[in-house]
């Protein structure tokens, strides 16, 4: 096997031949720059130019070497992701599935991904600042934008590039691309009401996140267009023992509701379990029987806004939200990945209007 060691201008030479970028150039008759430009995938070459150089290049055995590259062309060929919710990316496959699309987009391009999770919002901008003091990274993915959210201005002001998943930002700092979160909502609305139900409870995450004020502001506008007989909403910090006591709650009222929506599978499945206790318990103690041998059928109908093999592997199924999140996380990166070769890139794009995918806890009508 030929060895190769550095040779000094971003690349790894045969020892023998000290084949270099210089080489490259004088072969094709072009700039050492337009090689640098084709070899790093930068704008301001043709793509037959690139075609050609790394086609030579692979010839002689000559591949870009990481460290000389990033330090040739200031890129640290990494993309940061700072979530300050660390818990949900532990508990939901959503996020885990969003950022397995990142990775997959931006390692095609040789970009490494670098996870921080944050506990909060104060320590992720923190995150970002020494990022970009150090020069870590060359970019990074918002999720989860807030009312009066400060990161977007704080990039734009520390010149670090971004893209958010999810928005739009109100002041078009950062591109973005997003769910239709209303238009879902109205999706899962349509189909309860048609199964009859007028009594819907909504129990949602963080009311601080701008997706959940506009699931709640499509469901309240829902229920006042259709005249339901009760609209309840809450919010949990998607705290799965706040679900279960809400539920509760609602449940031991004289008008219980008919229908549940819960803002993740793990809310839905923790409720479900607890509903299923106390309807078992009421059954069993009206007809003088055993709790444990019964299963009631008379389930509130229950709908999640995320999808899982939880929702899948609970009985009854749960209702549930499809969204490729692999493919939305995949998509948010080639928006990053264009922002940062030096395309033109700007405002919010809806893409990916979710699936509802009707399983056993919604099949029942309302009599």
């Amino acid at each position: 096997m030929t060895a190769f060691e550095d040779d000094g201008r971003g690349g790894k030479a045969s020892s023998a031949s000290r084949f270099t970028l210089k080489d490259i150039a004088d072969e094709l008759g072009i700039s050492q720059t337009a090689v640098s430009f084709a070899i790093n995938d930068r704008p301001g070459v043709s793509a037959e130019t690139k075609r050609r150089v790394k086609q030579l290049a692979a010839r002689h055995g000559w591949s870009p070497v990481y460290a000389a590259q990033a330090l040739g062309s200031s890129k640290t060929m990494t993309i940061g992701f700072a979530p300050s919710r660390s818990s949900d990316v532990q508990n939901e496959t959503f996020m885990l599935h969003f950022m397995a699309g990142l990775h997959s987009s931006l390692s095609r391009k040789g970009y490494g991904l670098l996870y921080r999770p944050c506990a909060s919002l104060k320590e992720e901008t923190g995150v970002y600042r020494d990022w970009a003091r150090r020069k870590r990274v060359d970019g990074v993915i918002l999720v989860d934008l807030r009312s009066d959210d400060p990161r977007p201005a704080m990039l734009k002001e520390l010149g670090v590039a971004a893209v958010l998943a999810g928005g739009p930002d109100a002041y078009d700092l950062v591109p973005s691309l997003s769910i239709d979160d209303s238009r879902t909502m109205e999706t899962i609305l349509d189909h309860l009401s048609l199964l009859g139900h007028t009594r819907i409870a909504y129990i949602s995450g963080d009311p601080a996140l701008d997706y959940s004020k506009e699931r709640e502001k499509t469901f309240l506008r829902f229920a006042e267009q259709r005249h339901l007989e009760s609209a309840r909403v809450e919010f949990t910090d998607f705290d799965t023992d706040k679900a279960v006591e809400l539920t509760q709650r609602f449940l031991a009222s004289s008008q219980p509701p008919t229908a549940f929506i819960y803002e993740t599978e793990i809310l839905a499945a923790s409720s479900l379990r607890s509903i299923t206790e106390i309807l078992v318990a009421k059954s069993a103690l009206a007809n003088g029987e055993d709790a444990s041998r019964r299963y009631p059928f008379n389930l509130p109908a229950i709908v999640s806004f995320e999808d899982s093999f939880i929702c899948e592997a609970s009985y009854p199924s749960i209702t549930a939200v499809h969204r490729d999140a692999g493919e939305y996380g995949a998509k948010v990166a080639n928006l990053l990945l264009k922002l940062l070769a030096g395309e033109q890139v700007s405002g919010n794009r809806k893409i990916l209007t979710p699936r509802l995918i009707i399983r056993e806890s919604t099949k029942n009508r309302v009599a």
